[in-house]
């Protein structure tokens, strides 16, 4: 029996013994009344115990067990599963059995309900709906209900039928008490009166539980009317000494066993059935014979401060157990504490602060028991901490909703962007603006869930119809731009064979018909551009192979460069990038010009066959016609704009 057993039936029961009672059991001694030796306080504790708890059991036979139900992380479980528990424990066990796991399952299935409903009613607020509009129906909410208002029936019932049936055992028990009074002096023969009297006895055994606030007073009369009905029975010694006899035979087996139980390690076992010994020596057993009485009751109150002894010895060293384990809950539970009152600000973290509760919370469930007097406030604590994290959690991704549906709206925005310039053939400026759209979406946030996929195909929708209207008249441009690659690989191809012929003039006219030929075959794909350095490399082959100036063949060169240059775009960005190219070249050898006329100044007195002023005069000169030949190519590329 658990200590949390006893306080509740010691703190229930009350030891009521009436005037009469009392001064009618002192007249004649017994092992279980005056006969027996003054206790000690602590004989007198257990026995108490032992006796409070028989009263409780005979008020409720056949619900020992009502204290073994495990009891589940309740407040881990979804509504279904609370649900489906509680249908289980209905159908499973006594109904006077759960009441505690029952209002602890329909505490736990009203907070996470009400947490639900919340969320549902700022969903359907955040839709648009009006709060006075809302309503929610939920098929595991109507399953709990029914399956609670089974549970109140029930309970109802069963303490209605309780209480009909206790009235009823007690005013039959109480009958046989009045029928035990009519038997002493009674005119018949001695041997059908003590048939009588055994058959009031079974009687009494075999009539059920009555309320215990009247066990005690009931069995006392009972007991006193039995005592009187054996000093009746002098008269007729043999009855009387058989029954003692049988009475003696009984009570040593069961001293027996108590010895026999004293002596096990299963401490607890032992100590439940002593009391059913206690119950059987008390209720269904009469005296023995006045020479034994003191004996054999000593010798059970022995067996039994044993058995007491070494349980206590036990709850001792459990209770050392306890508080170890005690100790360990309370640092998860300030784990716990600790982890909410952190700033945890994106989902990632949450999810991670999240698993991290889940192991806390295994660990505290695998940390074993506790002291039974701190059992429901440690419980209690345990379940704030989790909760206020919870509510903190709830909290978080209630404001991230918010975001979410805010998030919603600006990709509202991009799809009908999307939607609206789909059909567009202005590819120009349509292309990147479709692009820049894409890049917004991403950068976007989530969105409610439900709304996830939607949106998503509808964007994803005006984006493919217009890229793929894009691709396919690219694909039809790209058909000429393949056809002129190969018309330039061909034409390339013949012009390494090319053998010049004629007068100087004539081979650069000859040249010049080549890549005026090359320019007019069109434009190549963007990724076989490279043919056009093949065709420049070439030119320049060619160009150097004739006995020219160097200057003369750089501008024909720079000309064909500037050909190719115009041809192979239809915008100024190529053109416009040589011409930067070319004033930054011009800046640079102006630059080296300055430095080295600079630098000649330093050299006084010295005559001009020096051969570090020679070198310096030729570099400036090297640079001017540099020079000039960088202003003629930004003449050239001018005459372009």
């Amino acid at each position: 029996m658990s200590d949390e057993k006893n306080t509740s039936k010691s703190e229930e029961l009350e030891n009521i013994n009436s005037n009469e009672a009392t001064s009618e059991t002192n007249n004649t001694p017994d092992e279980n009344t005056t006969s027996e030796p003054v206790n000690t306080t602590e004989d007198d504790a257990v026995l108490n115990e032992i006796e409070e708890s028989n009263a409780e059991d005979a008020e409720d036979e056949g619900n020992k067990d009502r204290h073994t139900i495990e009891v589940k992380a309740y407040d881990t479980m979804s509504l279904e599963a609370l649900a489906i528990e509680l249908e289980r424990l209905l159908k499973t066990e006594k109904i006077q059995a759960i009441r505690s796991h029952v209002s602890s399952i329909n505490a736990e299935f009203k907070s996470k309900f009400d947490t639900l409903l919340e969320e549902k009613k700022e969903e359907f607020i955040n839709d648009g709906g009006h709060e006075i509009d809302f309503y929610y129906s939920s098929p595991v909410h109507k399953r709990f209900k029914t399956a609670y208002r089974e549970y109140r029936q029930k309970l109802n019932d069963h303490y209605q039928n309780i209480e009909k049936n206790l009235k009823q055992n007690l005013e039959q028990k109480l009958e046989i008490i009045e029928e035990l009074k009519g038997l002493i002096n009674v005119e018949e023969n001695i041997n059908s009166t003590y048939k009588h009297f055994k058959e009031l006895q079974e009687r009494w055994r075999n009539t059920g539980p009555i309320p215990r606030d009247k066990y005690n007073n009931a069995w006392n009369s009972y007991h006193h009317h039995v005592e009187i009905f054996y000093d009746f029975l002098h008269l007729n010694r043999d009855l009387r000494d058989l029954d003692f006899k049988h009475n003696l035979e009984k009570k040593l087996l069961i001293i027996e066993r108590a010895e026999a139980l004293a002596k096990t390690n299963d401490v607890l076992m032992a100590f439940r059935e002593l009391q059913e010994l206690h119950k059987m020596w008390k209720e269904e057993l009469g005296p023995v014979a006045k020479e034994h009485r003191e004996e054999i009751w000593e010798r059970f109150k022995t067996a039994t401060k044993t058995i007491n002894d070494k349980r206590q010895l036990y709850y001792k060293e459990i209770d050392k157990v306890y508080e170890k384990n005690l100790e360990k809950k309370l640092e998860i539970i300030e784990n716990i504490n600790a982890i909410h009152l952190q700033e945890i600000s994106s989902h990632s973290a949450w999810q991670k602060k999240i698993k991290e509760i889940e192991t806390l919370r295994e660990a505290f469930f695998n940390a074993g028991k506790v002291p039974i007097k701190v059992n429901e406030a440690t419980w209690a604590k345990f379940k704030e901490a989790v909760r206020t994290f919870n509510r903190k959690k709830n909290a978080y991704y209630k404001g991230l909703k918010k975001e979410q549906y805010s998030n919603l709206q600006k990709k509202l925005d991009l799809i009908q962007i999307a939607e609206d310039n789909k059909d567009s053939e202005d590819f120009e400026v349509t292309t990147p603006l479709m692009k820049k759209i894409q890049s917004d979406w991403k950068k976007i946030g989530h969105v409610p869930r439900k709304d996830s996929d939607k949106i998503w195909k509808r964007f994803k929708a005006a984006c493919n119809f217009y890229f793929d209207k894009l691709h396919a008249t690219k694909n039809a441009a790209n058909k000429e731009f393949i056809e002129a690659y190969n018309k330039k690989n061909a034409f390339l191809n013949a012009l390494k064979d090319i053998k010049l012929t004629g007068s100087k003039d004539e081979k650069i006219a000859s040249i010049k018909e080549k890549i005026a030929e090359w320019q007019t075959i069109g434009r190549v794909p963007n990724d076989k551009r490279y043919i056009e350095g093949k065709f420049q490399k070439t030119i320049d082959g060619l160009l150097s192979a004739l006995d020219m100036e160097k200057n003369e063949v750089e501008m024909i060169k720079f000309e064909n460069k500037l050909d190719t240059l115009s041809a192979a775009s239809e915008d100024t960005r190529d053109l416009d990038n040589e011409r930067a190219f070319i004033r930054k070249k011009i800046d640079e050898v102006k630059s080296q010009i300055n430095q080295l006329e600079n630098n000649l100044q330093f050299f006084t007195n010295v005559d001009d066959d020096n051969p570090l002023v020679k070198e310096v005069k030729n570099n400036i000169k090297a640079h001017k016609e540099s020079l000039n030949l960088w202003k003629t190519k930004l003449s050239k590329i001018k005459e372009l704009y």
